[in-house]
């Protein structure tokens, strides 16, 4: 585990804390990791819709279904085994896709334009 032992204190007006505030809150993160995000290069994403977590689960018990489906059509040899193999890759491949649209931060534009990260002007 890293040691964070070198504070560094950084004046905001009020405008500045309140939008600081908000992203946080957005995000999910704490303070300090929201700012050591954005100093390593990423944008943090806001926390996913409630119902995220709810579709994940479902498509989760999807892909455990198509599984079992594969698992008895090879046991009874009355289904393409090929098709079943590549529906069940192809559910598992969208699961991950729509996690990481959802939940992993993003790099920020190298050109300077931070408007995705809801401020008006760059620090």
């Amino acid at each position: 585990m890293r040691k964070r032992n070198i504070p560094i204190l950084v004046r905001l007006d009020t405008k500045e804390r309140q939008n600081l505030a908000k992203q946080v809150k957005k995000s999910g993160l704490s303070q300090e990791t929201f700012i050591r995000t954005l100093i390593n290069g990423y944008v943090p994403k806001e926390l996913p819709p409630p119902d995220y977590y709810a579709m994940m689960r479902e498509l989760r018990v999807i892909g455990v279904n198509l599984n079992q489906i594969t698992a008895k059509a090879n046991a009874t040899g009355h289904i393409d085994r090929t098709l079943f193999q590549y529906e069940a890759t192809l559910l598992r491949k969208t699961v991950l896709d729509i996690q990481a649209a959802v939940t992993s931060p993003e790099r920020r534009n190298e050109d300077g334009d931070h408007s995705n990260m809801g401020c008006k002007r760059p620090p």
